[in-house]
């Protein structure tokens, strides 16, 4: 094998330049731990961006995966396969949704949402002028639909023209929503919890208002639930808290905890009057490899009782942040909901999470001022006393 340096100069020479990458090579995992191919251990607060919410090296997973390899990996949407149905069937269950189309990504997801709210308006009145209106400071995908609707400019300007008829109003501010609306408003679009955005969950009654709103004018409700879903909030979907369905939904990361999955779901209303045969498409997306992972996920997080450990891991959690938010100047808040916060801080953190990496903890940012945590949702107390240890080091070093 060769060292850390000759990988990482290899991959520089090898990959496009599109990742500002930590120097490290990962190489292995077990649990809510990862190791570089030095063998150094690293505590993991980020999951692979809320990913691998199981943690790694789960046998059950494994195996299940291992014996789907065994079987047939992939067959096409011209034909069924079973991992698929009965996938189906369990994410319409803890989901409540009536309609699911299976995706390899969160990004193809928001498209999928995006092109069935088009669909479903152009069949109410046939124009093709509809508008959606998205939230600022948004994050959806980078595909021209789902970086269409991101409400971030310096992600969308290098690319423009973007699809058209989008709208940006401000999350959280129901009137700056009304302002955008329109006669041709088809989708009020958006994140239950934003993430890259700065982890700012959307209010109960920012819900509650858009949600009449939507029933009042005929627009549907789209909310991304790429990050928050899964159970990270401590519901399986965030917009469960508040029991405000949405007409569309997408769901992504830990759906298949590493294997590229991910859906848009719809209300049978929505599903009977939108994507029809030839609308719609995916080579990879559904395919029995991918439908066993949804499975034995679904299947492990009623097991090993996943939302319970969150809500109780989570409020621990939310508990040391707001002591470090007490005892550093430089913090001045806490943003989040269960395993899914972020501390903001009143500088740069990039220093900060370059630290901790040295010191065996792995963090991600959200924005250049926060700190976005989003560990495994399998995580423990001692994990989170553990995490806060290091981070304290890396706070007194500053």
């Amino acid at each position: 094998m060769g060292t850390m340096e000759q990988y990482i100069e290899d991959a520089e020479k090898a990959l496009l330049h599109t990742y500002n990458r930590y120097q490290v090579v990962l190489d292995k995992g077990d649990g809510v731990y990862l190791y570089d191919i030095e063998g150094k251990k690293y505590l993991d607060f980020c999951a692979g961006i809320a990913v691998f919410a199981l943690g790694y090296n789960n046998k059950r997973y494994n195996d299940a995966l291992k014996d789907q390899i065994d079987k047939v990996i992939h067959t096409s949407n011209y034909y069924y396969n079973m991992p698929a149905i009965e996938a189906a069937k369990k994410i319409k269950k803890v989901s409540g949704m009536d309609r699911v189309f299976f995706t390899n990504s969160g990004a193809e997801a928001v498209e999928g949402a995006i092109k069935a709210a088009r669909k479903y308006a152009y069949l109410k009145d046939g124009r093709t002028d509809h508008e959606i209106i998205a939230m600022e400071h948004s994050f959806h995908g980078r595909t021209f639909g789902a970086l269409a609707v991101t409400g971030n400019p310096k992600y969308r300007e290098a690319f423009e023209p973007m699809i058209g008829n989008i709208r940006f109003a401000k999350m959280n501010d129901f009137e700056s929503v009304l302002e955008q609306v329109n006669e041709k408003t088809c989708a009020i679009l958006f994140e239950t919890v934003q993430g890259e955005g700065g982890i700012y969950p959307a209010e109960e009654e920012f819900m509650k208002s858009i949600k009449k709103l939507c029933e009042e004018k005929d627009i549907l409700l789209v909310l991304d639930e790429i990050q928050c879903g899964m159970g990270r909030t401590g519901y399986m979907y965030a917009w469960q808290k508040y029991g405000i369905r949405p007409d569309i939904m997408t769901t992504a990361k830990a759906l298949g905890c590493g294997i590229p999955v991910g859906a848009f779901l719809l209300t049978e209303q929505v599903g009977a009057n939108s994507l029809t045969s030839g609308d719609h498409g995916t080579t990879y997306g559904g395919n029995p490899l991918a439908g066993a992972a949804i499975n034995i996920v679904l299947d492990l997080f009623e097991e090993n009782h996943i939302i319970d450990n969150v809500k109780e891991t989570g409020a621990y959690l939310e508990k040391k942040l707001d002591a470090l938010v007490s005892e550093y100047d430089c913090i001045e808040t806490r943003r989040g909901v269960g395993l899914m916060q972020g501390l903001v801080f009143n500088r740069p953190v990039g220093d900060i999470i370059t630290k901790a990496l040295d010191r065996g903890l792995i963090l991600i940012n959200a924005g250049t001022d926060i700190i976005r945590f989003v560990p495994p949702l399998i995580i423990t107390k001692e994990h989170v006393d553990e995490m806060t240890a290091i981070l304290k080091t890396c706070l007194d070093a500053e």
